[in-house]
């Protein structure tokens, strides 16, 4: 039943899709020249919608019997869902004015991206997720491709474009399935259901869901896009692959696998540690031989998956919040990162992603390789910087629930991660300089990485309030 309360609770999707609406008008009659008022009016929509969530909540957690949840959870995944979107939008105009001129589309269809990441982290309901999952894929599928003159760009947008299709499919008959042997697609009712047992038609339900999640979240053994995608993509795109869906996707898998498959935890439990196990070790190895930048970051974010599913994998409060505030320090590391991967270009502005390239940048660019060896430190997990306290809690959350084995890998592997990373520093402090690059930057992206970079270093004055929301976020799913 759709009743006020109910609208109030979806308020931010209703201030997105409205905002998104009016924007595509702006950009249909202003063409390209328009490019630059719908960039900023995006941002101010995105900042409306997070000003909303505080209303979101209070009305109680249930919108439209069940089928939406307006919790802390929820809450806690827009907000950096809308951050890491805001990023995207910022960091793109000086990129796509290299071979041209910026088009109003690509922060439209941020926005539509986000209304669907929204219900994605709301859902309560398979027919729900399975909405919300389809409209942030459209979506990413005409960003992937963006570029149209560009081969990779098409090429990565036609390859997500067949696999995600491929996913969808399998995680529909996973919900096809669960259906079929509970009675019902609402998460409380499947709880209910596998409470008094699972049976082989669930538990292949179960295993068929988590299949179609884990491509999302590009976990191994349905990891095969990102690469591809990663590099293909406008860099920018990339930006926002890395960071806003993959916090929907890791926020959606959790509230599966917590509110729907609760009761079957040692069912669930098993399969999210080997795609842990297979995720940390398989991004930390495959990253080491490559050249590319940005395949380097996207096989980093298999590896990160892999660490944050270490929290789901303990399936207690503590791990539940130990990975959404992984997620909220990835999503700043990434999009830092990122930041800096724009700042590579030539003397005449045509984007660089060699990691070659990337030789005596300590020379001619001391700022951007002080910041991106911050970044890179952070992410391998490295004290004092806040990449180390990330993979703390959910190993910390991992020993507690008694899985100090699955911690103890994770550790290790860590080490072979750091790897690359330390290969990245090594090159811009210690190889011989290669061509240099553009004199400076620009002012947004230097504003992006500086703010990132101040987060990652003095992260630490932030746990008081990032373990709060965490913990109320976790509390809000048991």
């Amino acid at each position: 039943m759709i009743d006020s309360a109910s609208l109030l609770a979806v308020l931010p999707e209703l201030i997105l899709t409205a905002g998104g609406l009016a924007l595509m008008l702006v950009a249909a009659f202003g063409g390209d020249g328009s490019a630059r008022i719908v960039n900023w009016l995006s941002v101010l929509v995105l900042i409306g919608a997070g000003l909303a969530l505080p209303c979101s909540l209070a009305h109680g957690p249930d919108a439209f019997d069940g089928l939406m949840r307006a919790d802390a959870f929820s809450a806690f995944a827009k907000a950096l869902i809308y951050v890491a979107a805001a990023a995207a939008i910022l960091l793109a105009p000086r990129f796509f004015s290299v071979d041209g001129h910026p088009r109003p589309e690509y922060p439209v269809l941020i926005l539509f991206a986000a209304i669907g990441m929204g219900m994605m982290v709301s859902a309560g309901d398979l027919l729900t997720l399975y909405i919300g999952l389809e409209m942030n894929s459209l979506a990413s599928y005409v960003l992937a491709s963006f570029m149209r003159q560009d081969e990779r760009s098409s090429e990565a947008g036609l390859k997500y474009f067949v696999l995600g299709s491929l996913a969808s499919g399998i995680l529909l008959y996973g919900s096809a399935l669960l259906y079929g042997f509970t009675g019902t697609t609402a998460f409380d009712g499947i709880a209910v259901a596998l409470g008094d047992g699972v049976s082989k038609g669930e538990l292949f339900g179960l295993v068929f869901l988590l299949s179609g999640l884990a491509f999302k979240i590009s976990a191994v053994p349905f990891h095969m896009w990102t690469p591809d995608v990663y590099e293909g993509a406008p860099t920018p795109v990339t930006a926002f692959f890395g960071s806003a869906p993959k916090v929907a996707a890791i926020a959606l898998t959790v509230r599966v696998a917590i509110e729907a498959l609760g009761p079957a935890g040692l069912d669930w439990q098993q399969i999210v540690i080997f795609v842990a196990l297979a995720s940390i070790l398989f991004g930390a190895v495959a990253a080491i031989g490559q050249t590319n930048i940005k395949r380097l970051m996207a096989y980093s974010s298999i590896n990160n998956v892999g660490f944050a599913l270490i929290g789901l994998a303990a399936g207690t409060p503590a791990g539940v919040a130990g990975t959404m505030s992984y997620m909220a320090i990835y999503v700043v590391m990434t999009i830092g990162a990122f930041a800096c991967i724009l700042q590579m270009r030539d003397a005449d502005g045509k984007p660089v992603e060699t990691i070659a390239s990337l030789a005596g940048l300590s020379q001619s660019r001391k700022g951007l390789a002080a910041a991106l060896a911050i970044f890179m430190f952070s992410m391998a997990g490295i004290p004092p910087l806040f990449g180390f306290w990330a993979k703390f809690l959910v190993f910390d959350a991992a020993v507690a629930a008694g899985l100090t084995a699955l911690a103890a890998f994770g550790i290790a592997a860590s080490v072979i991660g750091a790897f690359y990373y330390l290969k990245i520093i090594k090159t811009m402090y210690f190889d011989e300089p290669a061509i240099a690059y553009e004199a400076k930057g620009g002012a947004v992206e230097n504003i992006v990485l500086t703010a990132c970079a101040v987060v990652i270093v003095l992260g630490y004055l932030l746990n008081p309030v990032l373990d709060k929301a965490s913990a109320a976020a976790a509390a809000s799913l048991f």
